[in-house]
């Protein structure tokens, strides 16, 4: 019997992710119709989230580790004066508070959200506890203690606030492992009072941004049409951060069969580094002793 996923295909597809659809999902969906054998994603995103979600098919996925980035952007509205279970609008209420802030404590509380910072993951997160998802255990009812964890905030802006509304819209860009949710949170704590996201969009992860996205609706319509396949980017599109060298026919042929070739003048600390051949990618490799040793080959 024949696999319904039977197609090598290899590149990048940068999905605006919609919102009330998990990652998974999303990706499941998008390698169904196109018939990928291998697919993965980079970053993943709550069901209430939206904005950019990197969705890897055949080679490129062998490219996940090194592409992960540490840093992420987020645009996010804080809702002041209510919080729920989930810490967004997915919960139910459960707790409220008539202190509102002004427009100046929001500013003035803002750089103590700078730089390390530790948070504690919400209980209806992805974390996994004793080998359950913390979601799992909390929708059962079952209480945990969650580790803290040290974070990094690169940086942390009101974008604009609305007093009447309670609502503040804001901008961070921050570590991966950085709960958006929590952040929020921690602020309305440090203004003595409570909040909840009443929105959460992604524009920036690592070197994916919102201007290589797609919409889900457009690219469903592409696929109907049967040119789906044409808004697949090369492998290639995304080693900004990598060192990369073109190699000769001989090179590339002995990279492929997994053997190293000479490489004097190159940083042994630089890692990875990208060997292209008329800028394919041939391997990822690393230096050792003046040889440079293929660590991922790729076959596209």
């Amino acid at each position: 019997m024949t696999s319904h996923y039977n197609k090598n295909i290899n590149g990048w597809i940068i999905l605006d992710k919609p919102k009330d659809m998990s990652s998974n999902q999303v990706l499941r969906k998008i390698q169904y119709e196109l018939h990928a054998k291998k697919a993965g994603h980079i970053g993943t995103l709550d069901p209430f989230a939206t904005g950019v979600l990197p969705l890897a098919f055949g080679e490129a996925t062998k490219l996940i580790p090194y592409l992960e980035g540490d840093r992420k952007t987020y645009e996010f509205e804080l809702e002041f004066g209510t919080t729920t279970t989930t810490l967004d609008t997915e919960g139910e209420i459960s707790a409220t508070s008539d202190n509102i802030p002004t427009k100046e404590e929001i500013i003035n509380i803002l750089p103590q959200f700078s730089g390390k910072i530790t948070q504690v993951p919400p209980k209806f997160s992805a974390i996994h506890i004793n080998g359950k998802r913390a979601y799992e255990l909390a929708r059962l009812g079952v209480e945990v203690e969650i580790p803290k964890r040290e974070v990094t905030i690169h940086s942390l802006n009101l974008k604009s606030y609305d007093q009447t509304s309670k609502k503040a819209k804001l901008e961070v860009t921050c570590s991966k492992g950085t709960y958006v949710r929590t952040l929020g949170q921690d602020i309305a704590i440090t203004l003595n009072t409570v909040g909840y996201l009443t929105s959460l969009r992604r524009t920036k992860n690592g070197n994916f941004d919102l201007s290589h996205t797609i919409l889900l609706d457009n690219l469903k319509n592409m696929l109907y049409k049967g040119d789906g396949d044409y808004f697949v980017l090369p492998v290639e599109t995304f080693l900004c951060d990598i060192t990369v060298i073109a190699l000769t026919k001989t090179e590339a042929l002995k990279l492929k069969n997994g053997q190293a070739i000479d490489c004097k003048g190159l940083n042994p600390d630089t890692k990875p580094i990208a060997c292209c051949l008329e800028n394919k990618l041939i391997a990822l490799s690393e230096v050792k002793e003046n040889k440079l040793l293929p660590i991922r080959v790729f076959n596209h």
